[in-house]
């Protein structure tokens, strides 16, 4: 079974990496960019019968930092 978690700073928490992607674009001459906000995404390869609720739980212990990250989980 496959998993992937996408995991984001949560709205209201500074993404310095995001700024700076940011600045490097407008640099390069693409003025129409906003704002970046950059996350990260982490598949999983996991035992046949692997529930959401133990992905969730990897994502709470290990794979975020909930108190700044949110994240999503999609099985496939």
């Amino acid at each position: 079974m496959k998993a992937r978690v996408h995991v984001m700073l949560k709205n209201g928490v500074l993404d310095p990496q995001g700024e700076a992607v940011r600045h490097a674009l407008g640099a390069l001459g693409f003025d129409g960019v906003n704002g970046v906000r950059q996350g990260k995404v982490i598949d999983l390869d996991l035992a046949d019968g692997t529930t959401e609720a133990q992905v969730a739980e990897m994502c709470e212990k290990l794979l975020a930092n909930t108190v700044i990250e949110s994240y999503r989980i999609e099985l496939g």
